[in-house]
């Protein structure tokens, strides 16, 4: 029996591939990960952003975050299938542990709290000035 493991990868498209390029890199990337076993349960597409400095002459990446269990094995045949994939410009793929991804959760609900009670606070004050 295999045992299976919660991965989070987050990896940067070259920014300058037309829209449906972008998404079908995303779905070959999806599609080799469900392929060997693994089951996605999130991709966040975080969307063009300038890097930090600049790889292969590029100043620009289109962020993509997933969040997969799958066999240990996976990883090394994926971090070769992410080498061997010219239009992404890097990778890194980490184990995640359960308790962080609840207080990503709970960190997450807190600041929509937060912006909410904020934004209710400006309406309430624009309110009473008129």
């Amino acid at each position: 029996m295999s045992v299976r493991r919660l991965y989070e990868t987050t990896y940067v498209i070259n920014a300058a591939l037309e829209d449906n390029d972008v998404e079908q890199v995303i779905t070959r990337v999806s599609e080799y990960i469900t392929n060997h076993g693994g089951t996605i349960q999130e991709t966040n597409k975080w969307g063009r952003r300038r890097l930090g400095y600049p790889i292969n002459k590029k100043f620009n990446g289109f962020y993509v975050h997933c969040i997969f269990d799958c066999a240990p094995s996976v990883i090394p045949q994926l971090d070769r299938f992410f080498i061997l994939e010219d239009n992404v410009l890097r990778h890194l793929t980490l184990q995640l542990e359960e308790k962080l991804r609840t207080f990503r959760k709970t960190r997450a609900i807190a600041q929509a709290e937060r912006a909410a009670m904020l934004a209710a606070a400006e309406a309430e004050k624009t309110a009473g000035k008129h």
